[in-house]
């Protein structure tokens, strides 16, 4: 184990000059991140630019907790386009780093803020024809009770029901639907989760491991 954890350490210091080099090359709008998921609440390890405003010693975002989430068969996500909370478009690509055995432990992730292309874009396109969907708004931030509290948020609206309207097979898939998303792999996410529901600690715990135990029950392309 102690070779393996010198292994991913020496590939993150590698990496480290890289993360300068590709935001120098891009330019003000370009910001490179460099996540170690070891340490979900502290992966930022490396930061180059600004334009999600992410430090040294940040928590990851919710991209991050969905790729932890999938573990080793996590793959890159590439141009993919989110919204800040302050309204910047940001082009993005999540490049998941593995050691020599071929287990997920960190991201490379670029991040290019294409707001003012956006705007010449709609201008240009206006008379081109319908819009597209618009993008998905993206918590980032140090803080990572913020991201847990931001996939709560948009999980209950989610629901047209309040958590005490839900019958017990679509609280267990609201558990199971935090769960797919990293939420609980991140320390203090159950507690914070129960608080948020105004359940007990006990109870949350309880959800979720039923949940998981549904999922793992379910034979493949079946319906639980």
């Amino acid at each position: 184990m102690g070779s393996r954890e010198a292994e991913r350490d020496a590939i993150l210091r590698a990496l480290a000059p890289v993360v300068d080099g590709i935001a120098a090359t891009f330019g003000p709008v370009c910001e490179v991140v460099l996540h170690d998921y070891r340490r979900p609440e502290r992966s930022v390890v490396a930061v180059a630019g600004s334009v999600t405003g992410r430090t040294v010693g940040g928590a990851m975002s919710e991209i991050g907790l969905r790729v932890l989430a999938r573990g080793d068969d996590a793959r890159d996500e590439l141009n993919y386009v989110t919204r800040t909370g302050a309204g910047r478009l940001v082009k993005s690509s999540t490049m998941v780093l593995r050691d020599s055995a071929g287990a997920v432990f960190g991201a490379l992730c670029v991040n290019v803020d294409v707001t003012e292309m956006d705007r010449v874009r709609d201008l240009l396109g206006a008379l081109a024809g319908p819009a597209t969907e618009p993008p998905v708004t993206t918590t980032f931030g140090d803080d990572i009770d913020s991201v847990v509290e931001a996939l709560l948020d948009a999980h209950l609206r989610s629901q047209d029901q309040t958590w005490a309207g839900l019958d017990r097979a679509r609280r267990l898939a609201f558990f199971r639907g935090l769960d797919e998303r990293g939420v609980f792999a991140v320390r203090r996410a159950v507690e914070q989760v129960a608080a948020r529901l105004g359940i007990s600690r006990a109870s949350a715990y309880n959800y979720l491991a039923q949940a998981r135990a549904t999922t793992t029950d379910t034979p493949e392309g079946a319906t639980p």
